[in-house]
């Protein structure tokens, strides 16, 4: 069958089967594999992209479902002049990625949260973020992440990065609590 989107301001036509999912198109058929592909159950999140504005686990969508609608991928966040967005920017100045395999989908949840509210608290972050495993930061360098996009597309950005020490202390905190040799408050 033969399906047309939109995926970051480009049309695509292209040839599929009907069971292909959205995932593999952007990834196989367009070569945009900065949308990753984790566990194939919509349970890790890292295949996030945005159909029609809203975020979606692409791994639970067809791509003849998108037939007709407008995608946006990671790559597609990047403004048109090349500048990175701020939540990009975030990740970078935070230390909001280990491995990078959860980044491209936290990084959509992140952009789709800031959207619909652009001065998010703590714990409006880690709720938009639930959806999604990361395996690597303890979260912290996320959370931090998404609180410097909000402060620097807001101009108020006064929060300096964390120094290694505060990351090393919060990663610490995380292992342990992770593997229950630590308490929780």
């Amino acid at each position: 069958m033969q399906v047309t989107m939109t995926v970051n301001g480009d049309e695509v036509t292209r040839e599929i089967e009907g069971r292909l999912l959205l995932v593999h198109f952007l990834r196989d058929h367009l070569a945009l594999t900065g949308t990753h592909w984790g566990c194939d159950t919509s349970n890790c999140g890292t295949c996030v992209v945005w159909l029609d504005g809203e975020p979606v686990k692409s791994c639970t969508v067809l791509a003849a479902m998108a037939g007709g609608h407008e995608v946006r991928t990671v790559e597609g966040l990047a403004r048109a002049d090349g500048q990175l967005d701020a939540v990009q920017r975030g990740f970078v100045e935070c230390h909001g990625l280990q491995c990078g395999f959860c980044t491209p989908g936290m990084m959509m949840t992140a952009r789709a949260l800031l959207d619909r509210n652009p001065d998010p608290s703590e714990p409006e972050i880690r709720e938009a973020i639930s959806g999604q495993i990361c395996r690597c930061t303890g979260y912290a360098t996320i959370v931090r992440s998404v609180r410097w996009a909000a402060a620097e597309e807001a101009g108020t950005r006064t929060e300096q990065p964390a120094d290694e020490s505060e990351i090393e202390s919060e990663i610490e905190s995380a292992t342990e609590l992770a593997t229950g040799s630590g308490s929780v408050s």
